[in-house]
């Protein structure tokens, strides 16, 4: 619009008033970004996904609470993420497969101020068929990525039903909705996620309760960089090159815009949205 002022020759007043118009509409779109006032709660906050969500959400004005079992790399978050947004940053130990540990995390989040948000990003993976993968195994990625989301989502949502609102991002995969070579107990615990997420949807309609959920493709965490290490010596640059090539766009996405998403879904811009889960793979699942 102001370019179009200038060359049509319009009175200078003119475009001074449309940038004003520009101005306001940019300054509510930030806005309703932001999540001043807002307490989060951040499962498997001490790295990868998670602490890029806690980094972000500080950055839009959310107390954030770090939920962790290694409290060593949570505090250093903590205090990373406290430095550079100047934020109030608290952090609690929490096993999210036991019911105890996470009662008793939730007990100290109600008792400190209550709950807004809760951005279940905790969990594990595994490589095996279903013909590899060992019972020992199928119940540890069960416990930590099914029951630690059923657990966290449980304790949380009495908390949102006292300030009468509430938003739940559960972290999926693609995984959830395709067929992976040696991904059996993973794709099993993530579809459990995804379904997971539109149950609680429907279920928390009544009780203003947003819940969605996130599935990324492949996207480059130390996670990575240690699986590569410790599974193909000598030939990481070869694989981290193979892991890129997977998704169309031809890269890995970063923490980062995972969270950024995460940002957007938890604002009152997608106050909208629930029920659905969200891609966010490169072109993955529709472009291969």
């Amino acid at each position: 619009m102001i370019l179009r002022s200038f060359l049509l020759n319009e009175p200078p007043c003119i475009a001074i008033e449309q940038l004003g118009l520009l101005m306001r509409t940019l300054r509510g779109t930030i806005e309703s970004f932001r999540l001043d006032g807002k307490r989060v709660a951040v499962t498997g906050a001490a790295s990868g996904i998670g602490r890029a969500i806690a980094m972000q959400f500080a950055h839009a004005g959310a107390e954030v609470i770090l939920l962790d079992l290694n409290t060593d790399s949570a505090n250093g978050v903590a205090a990373e993420v406290g430095s550079e947004t100047s934020r109030n940053v608290s952090t609690l130990a929490c096993d999210v497969s036991e019911e105890s540990s996470v009662a008793a995390a939730f007990s100290q989040i109600a008792a400190s101020g209550g709950l807004d948000v809760l951005v279940n990003s905790a969990g594990v993976a595994h490589i095996g068929s279903i013909l590899t993968t060992a019972p020992i195994d199928f119940d540890r990625l069960y416990r930590i990525n099914v029951r630690g989301t059923y657990l966290a989502m449980q304790a949380a949502i009495p908390l949102m039903v006292k300030r009468r609102a509430g938003v739940i991002i559960n972290m999926a995969s693609i995984a959830a909705t395709c067929g992976l070579s040696d991904r059996f107990a993973y794709s099993m615990t993530k579809g459990a996620v995804l379904a997971m997420t539109l149950s609680v949807a429907k279920d928390c309609l009544r009780l203003n309760i947003r819940c969605n959920c996130i599935s990324p493709a492949r996207v480059h965490t130390p996670f990575v960089d240690g699986f590569l290490a410790g599974n193909y010596p000598g030939q990481e640059v070869e694989m981290m090159q193979k892991l890129a090539a997977a998704q169309p766009i031809g890269r890995m996405g970063t923490p980062e815009e995972i969270a950024q998403l995460a940002l957007f879904l938890a604002s009152d811009a997608a106050s909208f949205m629930t029920g659905t889960d969200y891609p966010i793979d490169g072109g993955f699942l529709t472009l291969r």
